[in-house]
């Protein structure tokens, strides 16, 4: 893009040199002078500045031309920290393929973790189509799912939470966000990839932040898939006071090394429990079953139960509406101060050798104050039907008990109190897991976290100071599964 006239409106015109290329001219003022500058434009010359995607955007960000080996690839994983730019990278593949200008018969997919995610992210976000690709967009239709271009060119909704929907469907491209977050993400991932065979080159882009899982793994390693990615601090237009107070506080740590320097991380040496053996645990819930839950609560003056009460998960052992549990529970681990309180819900399906133990929910709760924490408990147990609570009381004693019953006087709290390491106590919780004993419902992100973090032999290398939710799954799990033989 070069200056064959004056740029800019009425008296605010600034003359430039005949061929200056704007993009360089605008590249090379400081951030100041590039903001005056940029309202001196015209509407349709700052779409065209806009528009020059390859000049503005930073390492990793841009589409590689081939493979190490020099061929054509089908899949482009961009695998960066949190703020890198992926979403946006995506909406300007997806774009530039729509402005080419065979696009008239092009069918994308834009497959998110929840069809939600794929509305708020990929289309209606800061950084999303409506946002980048605004001058090709015909219509937006989101009941159909639907985005329509000018070109006849057509992008359709998908959750990663419900492959059917992508069996029959036939695309010539796709833009796959945050798969390691998707809940069945290997059957849909394989049904994408069914349909994923119009035009002579079909291709696929996964933006994601690096959560160990072996889809995630399986596609990195074909040899057909390029990766780029690149840790926070490469965005330049990311808040510096966001960026030092983010790195100050997880910079070093497990979870900063996956979320901001974007590393795919191995599973912790002497780990009790690994990727591998979570996605074994894992059993995934009907989306509507699991938003409903058993009930509703109010979380005190919080103006309602937490997000993650909303996701409370029923077992699969319900069949039309009778419950199969024999016992649930909510299992706390109280906060010292105003850290994090471990609020996890547990049940046990069938007695003996046969019972399972479900962990159904993550509850918890940040920087509440006891009454505040206290509310969620109630309304966990609330959600899952029960009034049956196991409490560690080693901070606080019997106040624990005291301010759950203030929270709910129905609450039948049983307080037990840690004689040995977090670890320790949790050893036999990871083997109920090796033996196929133990479901984990859909996926706690912060709850897997802290139990990858678990070492044998007494460490936590996890996120915090302290495995809150673990403490407290462990404590739950043990607690359904003590009176069975196991």
């Amino acid at each position: 893009m070069s200056a064959r006239r004056p740029f800019g409106r009425g008296t605010h015109q600034r003359k430039l040199a005949p061929g200056t290329d704007l993009i360089a001219y605008f590249k090379a003022l400081d951030a100041e002078t590039r903001r005056g500058a940029l309202d001196l434009l015209s509407e349709a010359e700052r779409q065209a500045i806009d528009r020059a995607w390859e000049h503005w955007a930073h390492a990793g960000q841009l589409a590689p031309c081939a493979t190490a080996d020099g061929a054509d690839w089908a899949t482009w994983v961009i695998m960066a920290g949190r703020g890198f730019g992926k979403t946006l990278a995506g909406a300007q593949w997806v774009t530039a393929r729509i402005a080419e200008e065979s696009a008239s018969d092009l069918r994308i997919a834009l497959v998110a973790a929840t069809l939600d995610d794929a509305r708020a992210i990929m289309i209606e976000g800061r950084s999303g189509l409506l946002a980048v690709a605004a001058p090709w967009i015909a219509d937006w239709q989101p009941t159909l799912r639907r985005l329509r271009f000018r070109s006849g060119a057509e992008a359709h909704l998908f959750s990663g939470s419900c492959p059917r929907l992508l069996r029959g469907p036939e695309h010539h491209y796709a833009w796959c966000d945050e798969l390691a977050k998707w809940d069945r993400g290997e059957e849909t991932w394989d049904m994408l990839q069914m349909g994923l065979r119009l035009g002579n080159n079909p291709q696929a882009v996964v933006t994601t932040t690096p959560r160990p899982g072996p889809v995630l793994r399986a596609i990195m390693a074909a040899p057909d898939t390029v990766v780029t990615g690149g840790p926070t601090r490469a965005n330049p237009h990311l808040s510096a006071t966001w960026r030092a107070r983010i790195e100050a506080t997880y910079a070093g740590t497990r979870l900063g090394r996956q979320e901001l320097d974007g590393e795919l991380l191995p599973d912790a040496a002497g780990a009790l429990w690994t990727v591998e053996l979570i996605e074994r645990c894992r059993v995934t819930d009907s989306p509507d079953r699991r938003a409903m839950g058993r009930g509703t609560a109010a979380e005190g003056s919080g103006g309602g139960a937490p997000p993650s009460a909303l996701r409370a998960a029923t077992s699969p052992s319900q069949v039309d509406g009778e419950d199969r549990h024999t016992r649930t529970l909510i299992a706390v681990d109280p906060p010292s101060g105003d850290g994090t309180c471990g609020i996890i819900a547990c049940a046990r399906e069938g007695t003996g050798l046969g019972a399972i133990a479900h962990v159904l929910a993550d509850h918890s709760v940040t920087a509440r104050s006891p009454e505040g924490w206290a509310r969620a408990v109630a309304a966990a147990a609330a959600a899952h039907g029960t009034s049956e609570v196991i409490a560690e009381a080693n901070h606080g004693g019997k106040l624990v008990k005291a301010v759950l019953n203030a929270a709910d006087p129905s609450l039948r709290v049983k307080l037990v109190h840690a004689s040995v390491g977090k670890t320790t106590r949790a050893e036999p919780v990871a083997h109920l897991c090796e033996a196929g004993r133990v479901r984990l419902h859909g996926r706690m992100a912060e709850l897997e976290a802290e139990v990858l973090g678990l070492i044998a032999g007494g460490g936590y290398e996890g996120p915090g100071q302290s495995p809150d939710r673990a403490d407290a799954m462990v404590w739950g799990v043990g607690e359904v599964m003590k009176e069975v033989r196991v």
